[in-house]
């Protein structure tokens, strides 16, 4: 397999690239091979696995690393051999060049050889960070797979978890008591994301489980400064005003759109990602964590870039946070048990959201005609929410906050989901039945007011954007009757 360089010296220019060209001989036969890792920040981050051979170092590209449980391959794709030099080279290879990017050493060490034939490679490594018995076999052309044989070098190892749904908080009219328990942040208005961070790679999650990847491609670059650790990740999609304030409606712009159409937007419309929990962290769960913990190691990993923060928290400072989220507009803030584990899928009373302006997510269940200047489009939306019981309950109508470009947004959304029977369980009043369309409750609204009335409907309300992130089966009245 080992043969020599030509391929690696015609596939770069020496007068260009700082990479070593072969300087050094073959070291004696009876010297323990030695093994190198090289993180690679090129085209798509990967990690260059090579092994010292018959004077040269024989190379695979492992997009995700080294696994480090025997229970999942990575893919390995065989490269040219590089020269012996190459084991202590780290540098910047200019852009345009072959493998254009940083390469960082990322590990090394010497290995033992158990097995080797053009097919499978065994051997056992001895190194700074990855010890133990790995297997190279090839499945086709050059892609080959990289298996980990022991156990995890970390006897207290979990594997990361899946499909996480994010915890919940309850909604208070003040502030707790015995503040000095509790740490409080600001309420961000955007759409919450769980993201996975393996091998280099994001990927983002939305609270109905849909993979929500393609729509932010901010978040690629948080994946790569991540580099090798394997994060769980809970924070807020958002975008930002010209005041520094996040806008549900600016975000709107950006939802369930990809390609070309997110790329046209992200400079008029970028995306920050706010991290407020991590939830793994390097094979370890955190979620049985104190917050206050689980905040400790956040604050650790440094993840702040040009598209994604981790805000600050404020332990026992409710009062000053709620008064500067006021000063600042913001829609409230959040407050947080400093004792309390992480509960996924949960909606517990200590995390608790203080509103300084009331919001609501509405189920959807149907449309008036407009009249005067909004005559033949849509006028408001029938909204409601679900009881203990599974009933959609009516909570009125809304018919300000829209955009002509909303309105036409929504009727091409509800036109596919009319029926001739009202989903709510209460009566529609006469005067809005009449000229109603009901449609299937499956679209989310969020919705502004100032307060609900004795009867259960909301006063004044405002149409802030429809939420793509929650199943509408769980809406439910968030401040109690």
């Amino acid at each position: 397999m080992a043969g020599q360089l030509e391929t690696y010296t015609t596939m770069r220019d020496k007068g260009a690239t700082p990479e070593p060209f072969g300087a050094k001989k073959r070291r004696p036969r009876k010297t323990q091979p030695r093994f190198v890792v090289q993180e690679h920040h090129a085209t798509a981050l990967h990690w260059d696995f090579r092994l010292e051979r018959d004077g040269v170092l024989v190379s695979w590209a492992v997009p995700k690393g080294p696994p480090v449980d025997p229970k999942t391959n990575h893919l390995a794709v065989h490269t040219e051999d590089h020269p012996l030099d190459y084991f202590d080279f780290e540098g910047e290879i200019p852009k345009g060049q072959y493998g254009g990017g940083k390469v960082i050493l990322w590990d090394r060490g010497t290995y033992d050889e158990e097995e080797w034939s053009d097919t499978k490679v065994k051997v056992v490594l001895h190194g700074e960070r990855l010890t133990g018995e790995y297997v190279l076999f090839k499945t086709k052309g050059k892609n080959w797979m990289m298996h980990r044989v022991d156990p995890p070098q970390d006897p207290a190892y979990e594997p990361m978890p899946e499909d996480l749904v994010p915890m919940l908080a309850t909604t208070a009219s003040d502030l707790p008591p015995r503040q000095r328990d509790w740490a409080f942040e600001f309420k961000w208005d955007g759409v919450r994301a769980i993201v996975y961070i393996d091998g280099g790679r994001a990927r983002a999650q939305s609270r109905n489980l849909l993979d929500i990847t393609g729509s932010y491609p901010e978040l690629r670059a948080l994946g790569e400064a991540a580099g090798s650790r394997r994060l769980v990740l809970d924070g807020e999609l958002v975008v930002f005003d010209a005041q520094g304030r996040s806008d549900f409606g600016l975000l709107q712009q950006r939802m369930k759109l990809t390609g070309d159409a997110v790329r046209r937007l992200m400079t008029q419309y970028p995306v920050t990602y706010l991290v407020f929990d991590v939830l793994y962290a390097d094979g370890r769960n955190t979620m049985p964590l104190p917050y206050a913990e689980r905040r400790t190691i956040l604050d650790g990993l440094d993840l702040n870039g040009a598209h994604w923060q981790t805000p600050p928290y404020f332990p026992g400072e409710g009062t000053a946070v709620r008064q500067a989220s006021i000063d600042r507009g913001f829609e409230g803030i959040m407050a947080k048990r400093l004792d309390a584990a992480y509960y996924p899928g949960k909606r517990v009373d200590h995390w608790r959201k203080v509103k300084n302006v009331r919001r609501q997510e509405m189920v959807v269940g149907g449309w008036t005609r407009g009249e005067g200047a909004r005559a033949g489009h849509l006028g408001s939306l029938l909204i409601g929410y679900y009881d203990e019981q599974g009933r959609l309950r009516y909570a009125g109508h809304v018919g300000t906050g829209f955009t002509s470009k909303t309105l036409l947004d929504l009727e091409k959304e509800l036109k596919p989901l009319a029926r001739k029977d009202s989903p709510f369980a209460d009566p529609v009043p006469t005067s809005y039945a009449k000229k109603s369309t009901y449609v299937d409750p499956v679209l989310v609204a969020e919705i502004e007011f100032t307060e609900w009335t004795r009867d259960g409907k909301l006063r004044h309300p405002s149409f802030k954007g429809l939420r793509y992130d929650k199943p509408a089966t769980d809406v439910v009245r968030e401040e109690p009757a």
